[in-house]
C-alpha cells in the first residue's frame, strides 16, 4: 500500500505520529488546542503537555502541588480548569511563562491563604473562580498586577477579612463582579467600601455573611439598594444581620428597616469616580457616536472602550475600519449591527495625577420597520381567492342538470328470448316485422291458447 508513497513523505508522516503520541498525554484527550485530562485520577500533572494548548482541562484529578513553573512550556495557555482537586497551596512562579491565562477556575480545592505570589504576571487575567475552597484570609497584594480582570469570585469559603483598598480606579479599571458572598465576615471596613470604583460596587456581592447590624453598614447598602443594584434586588431576603452579634437575633435588613430610624443616611455616599449613565437608540445601519465625558479636566488623558461585541477598543488596537477612536474618545460606529447592542464602558485615565474615571452608555440597536399589517388587503386577497374557486368548482367539474346532454352509458347486452326471431309456423310473416316496435323487449313467453285451440302465440 505504501509502494506509491516517496520515501520522504512516508517518514515525514511518521514523524509527525511520533511526535502527536509524544505531545499528548495517554490519559488526555488532544483536540485541536484544547487538551482535556477531566477525571483522570492524576495525582500529579502530566511530563509533557503539548506547547500549542489553549484550553488545559484538569479538573476532578487528586492534584494538591503545583510547583514552580508547572506551565513554564505553555505560553499559548488562556484557559487552565483545575476544579475539584485537592491543591492546598500553590509555589511561587507556578504561573511563569504563562502570562496570556485569560481563564483561571480554581473552584472547589483545599486553598487556606491565597498569598500574593499566586497571581504574579498574570496581567491578562479576566476571570478568576475560588469559590468553595477553605479560604480564610486573602493577602493585600493578592490581586495587583490583575489589571485586566474583570470578575472574581470567592464565595463559599471561610474568608473573615477582604483588602478592598487594593481595589481602585487604575490598578482594576474592568472589574465588574466581585463576589464575596457566603463568608464569614462580620465588620467590613465601611470606607474602603464606600471608595470602590463605582462599577465594583454595583457588582459587589456581600449576602450571607455573618454582618452586625450597625448605622455604618446600613448607610452602604441604603444607597446601593436606592441605586438598583442587581446585587441586592436578586437577593433581598439573603441580606441579613445580627443585632449586637447574636446570630440568634438575625433580620433582613433591606425589608426591615424599622430597626434603624435612628440612624442619620448621608445624602450622597461619595465615590472617586463619576460614572454618567446614558442610552442611546438607534436603527440599524446607522452611524453612532459614543462620548467620553468624565469629571477630568485635564488634557492627557488615555481612553479605553468596552464593547459587548469587540471586546476591549484602544487607539491602538482599532483594525476595523467601521470602528474609529477619537483622541477625544469620542468611539464612532460607522454602521450599527443588531449585535452592538449592549452596555459600552469607557474608562479615561489621567496617569499623571493617578485618576480615574469611567462613562457608560447603553446602545440599543433596533431593526428596521418593515411594512405594517393591513387587515383589508388581506380580507380582499381571501374573497378573490374564495371567488376563483368557486368558479373553478362550477366550471371544471361534471355537469349533472337536466340541460347538459349526457353521453349514454353504453348498453350491456342482455340475453332475451325474441320471438322474431323464430321462423317457425307460429312466428308472423317477415313483412309484419317491421311493425313490431323496437324498443319493446319480451323477456318470459307464455303461450296462448288461441280460441280455436290449434296453437299459441306470443304476448305482445
Amino acid at each position: 500500500m505504501t509502494s506509491g508513497l516517496y520515501p520522504g513523505t512516508f517518514l515525514a508522516l511518521l514523524c509527525l505520529l511520533h511526535v502527536s503520541e509524544e505531545t499528548c498525554p495517554s490519559m488526555c484527550l488532544c483536540i485541536s488546542d484544547t487538551v482535556s485530562c477531566s477525571s483522570s485520577g492524576l495525582a500529579k500533572l502530566p511530563l509533557s503537555l503539548p506547547s500549542f494548548s489553549v484550553t488545559l482541562d484538569l479538573s476532578h484529578n487528586h492534584l494538591s502541588w503545583l510547583g514552580p513553573g508547572s506551565f513554564n512550556r505553555m505560553p499559548r495557555l488562556e484557559n487552565l480548569r483545575m476544579a475539584h482537586n485537592q491543591l492546598s497551596a500553590l509555589g511561587p512562579g507556578v504561573f511563569h511563562n504563562a502570562s496570556g491565562l485569560r481563564h483561571l477556575d480554581l473552584s472547589s480545592n483545599k486553598l487556606h491563604v491565597v498569598e500574593q505570589h499566586y497571581f504574579q504576571g498574570l496581567w491578562r487575567l479576566e476571570e478568576l473562580l475560588l469559590f468553595n475552597n477553605k479560604i480564610t484570609q486573602v493577602e493585600s497584594s493578592t490581586l495587583s498586577g490583575l489589571s485586566s480582570l474583570k470578575k472574581a469570585y470567592f464565595s463559599l469559603n471561610q474568608i473573615t477579612y477582604f483588602p478592598f483598598f487594593s481595589i481602585q480606579d487604575h490598578s482594576h479599571p474592568f472589574l465588574t463582579m466581585l463576589d464575596l458572598s457566603s463568608n464569614r465576615m462580620s465588620r467590613l471596613p465601611w470606607e474602603d467600601v464606600k471608595a470602590l470604583p463605582g462599577l465594583v460596587q454595583r457588582g459587589l456581592y456581600l449576602h450571607n455573611n455573618s454582618l452586625i447590624c450597625d448605622c455604618s453598614m446600613f448607610s452602604v447598602f441604603w444607597h446601593w439598594d436606592l441605586r438598583g443594584y442587581d446585587s441586592l434586588k436578586d437577593f433581598t431576603d439573603e441580606h441579613t444581620c445580627s443585632i449586637y452579634g447574636d446570630q440568634r437575633a438575625s433580620i433582613r435588613f433591606l425589608r426591615h428597616t424599622r430597626f434603624f430610624q435612628n440612624c442619620t443616611v448621608e445624602k450622597a455616599v461619595s465615590q472617586p469616580v463619576t460614572v454618567l449613565l446614558s442610552s442611546v437608540v438607534v436603527s440599524e445601519g446607522d452611524r453612532v457616536r459614543l462620548d467620553c465625558q468624565t469629571s477630568l479636566s485635564s488634557t492627557d488623558l488615555s481612553f479605553t472602550w468596552r464593547s459587548p461585541s469587540k471586546g476591549y477598543i484602544t487607539q491602538a488596537s482599532v483594525n476595523d475600519t467601521l470602528i474609529s477612536l477619537f483622541p477625544n474618545g469620542t468611539l464612532e460606529i460607522q454602521a450599527t449591527k443588531v449585535n452592538d447592542s449592549g452596555l459600552y464602558v469607557c474608562t479615561a485615565v489621567d496617569i499623571k495625577q493617578a485618576l480615574n474615571a469611567t462613562r457608560e452608555v447603553n446602545v440599543t440597536v433596533l431593526l428596521p420597520p418593515g411594512e405594517s399589517f393591513n387587515t383589508g388587503y388581506t380580507t380582499l386577497l381571501g374573497c378573490v381567492v374564495t371567488m376563483v374557486c368557486i368558479l373553478m368548482y362550477l366550471y371544471l367539474t361534471p355537469c349533472r342538470c337536466n340541460c347538459c346532454k349526457q353521453p349514454k352509458p353504453p348498453v350491456i347486452p342482455i340475453a332475451t328470448y325474441d320471438p322474431s326471431t323464430l321462423t317457425s309456423v307460429f312466428s308472423p310473416s317477415t313483412r309484419d316485422q317491421s311493425k313490431i316496435q323496437t324498443n319493446k323487449h319480451v323477456a318470459f313467453m307464455e303461450p296462448m291458447i288461441s280460441e280455436e285451440g290449434t296453437g299459441w302465440t306470443p304476448e305482445s
